[in-house]
């Protein structure tokens, strides 16, 4: 049975944040800051272009850190994030959660405390994260 911290709405966004599964034992072995250099790591390895980290603590309960970058094709957006995938899971011992492998414009890799967002070049112009997330954007407090 997981634990379950009660959360709030962000005060960044003003949109409700769910519950954050506490960490397990297992988890407890690495920080929050280990597994944001190993996703810097894996991505940059494997040719991810404009990567981008967002330090989220104190601004969101979901995760500590998020990282967005791209790739240059669906195929390569894929490779990024399966490989990333399989090292967490090799240096980690835990299966990170996945969406939107199949298609390959966007996929989202929840790694627990930290959040990464692979997209297609057009794709990630279009959602504009960087500027919902970063500090002194023109989205903050809209």
């Amino acid at each position: 049975m997981e634990d379950f911290v009660l959360s709030h709405s962000d005060p960044t966004t003003g949109l409700p944040v769910g519950p954050r599964t506490t960490r397990t034992a297992m988890a407890d072995d690495y920080s929050s800051e280990e597994m944001l250099a190993a996703v810097l790591a894996s991505v940059d390895d494997d040719k991810a272009e404009e990567i981008v980290q967002i330090d989220l603590r104190g601004r969101s309960d979901v995760a500590d850190y998020m990282v967005i970058c791209s790739g240059r094709s669906s195929r390569q957006v894929a490779s990024i994030s399966e490989k990333l995938a399989d090292r967490i899971k090799e240096t980690f011992r835990f299966t990170p959660k996945m969406e939107g492998k199949e298609t390959g414009d966007w996929v989202l890799i929840d790694a627990g405390d930290v959040v990464v967002h692979v997209f297609r070049p057009e794709v990630r112009e279009f959602y504009q994260l960087e500027k919902m997330w970063l500090p002194g954007s023109a989205h903050r407090g809209a």
